[in-house]
């Protein structure tokens, strides 16, 4: 049920809605609850801040409508209401994409000091037992 809803809203979303503060929206998941009775719909936009918040106006407007969309392409005796909740994978990708960026500064910079380094001991830091007279 899940997956015919997020298509059956992508497809409606992709001929678009006619209201300007709508951006480009991708539903990345629909979780619906056991009854059938609640889809909550996740959803990312491309662009900063003030995108995503007028989108999201849009979407809660037109909320109704997309509703309604849904009732006349699934099959169940009840169409579930909907609630559009902004998906927060772009800022998480976002977060993680600057910690592998700091960890590889970080690689780097411990290369570079470790280029002209010196062993503090020995090269070969394992013990490796005497050779005895008996054995030479």
């Amino acid at each position: 049920m899940a997956d015919l809803i997020r298509q059956v809203l992508a497809e409606r979303l992709q001929k678009g809605l006619r209201d300007p503060r709508m951006g480009f929206v991708t539903i990345t998941d629909v979780a619906v609850t056991g009854d059938l009775q609640h889809a909550s719909v996740f959803y990312t936009v491309l662009g900063d801040d003030t995108e995503r918040a007028e989108t999201h106006k849009a979407l809660s407007a037109a909320t109704g409508m997309l509703r309604s969309e849904v009732g006349r392409n699934i099959t169940a005796r009840l169409t579930p209401s909907l609630e559009f909740i902004p998906d927060g994978i772009p800022e998480n990708a976002g977060a993680i994409d600057d910690l592998l960026r700091e960890a590889k500064q970080r690689d780097e910079e411990t290369e570079r000091l470790a280029a002209g380094a010196l062993y503090a001991g020995d090269k070969d830091p394992y013990k490796v037992p005497k050779e005895s007279p008996e054995d030479g």
